[in-house]
């Protein structure tokens, strides 16, 4: 029998990505470090979903509301973002440093805590320095938002501050 790390590299699954133990077939790196914007979004997972794309989620709470009672559209924006490196990945992005170049979101219908959100996320093309993606935004089965982004390729990543 195989270990999962053998069988990550092999669908997809962006290096020092272990199984979730608490989510049955979903991938993720734990959790992000304690007081990082990045930690505000809450645990990210995500796994391949066919040739060239991906399925990332998390488990919005009352912490991501606007005053609305909706899902806040700058926590929305940060799901997706991250969504796109990690959905990048386990779709076939090529492996490297990116950074967002532009990302646009249209917001469909209101996100509710309580419920999670699926992202999926499409690599839509390839090139040497750019990864073009594309995808939906579903709770409960229902489209919420829809995204279209550019990741740019870097060379050299920034040093710690």
């Amino acid at each position: 029998m195989t270990d999962d790390t053998e069988l990550m590299e092999d669908v997809g699954v962006p290096t020092g990505a272990t199984a979730d133990q608490d989510n049955p077939g979903w991938f993720s790196w734990g959790d992000f470090p304690r007081g990082s914007f990045a930690a505000a979004t809450g645990r990210l997972l995500f796994k391949p979903d066919g040739p060239g794309k991906a399925i990332c989620r998390i488990f919005p709470t009352e912490l991501h509301m606007n005053m609305g009672g909706s899902l806040h559209g700058g926590s929305v924006m940060s799901f997706i973002d991250m969504a796109m490196f990690a959905g990048g990945l386990c779709a076939g992005m090529e492996r490297g440093h990116y950074v967002t170049l532009d990302l646009t979101t249209h917001f469909l219908a209101r996100g509710r805590p309580g419920s999670p959100l699926d992202c999926h996320v499409e690599l839509v093309k390839q090139t040497r320095g750019h990864a073009f993606l594309h995808g939906v935004v579903r709770q409960n089965g229902e489209p919420c938002y829809s995204f279209s982004g550019t990741l740019k390729r870097i060379r050299e990543r920034n040093a710690p501050a």
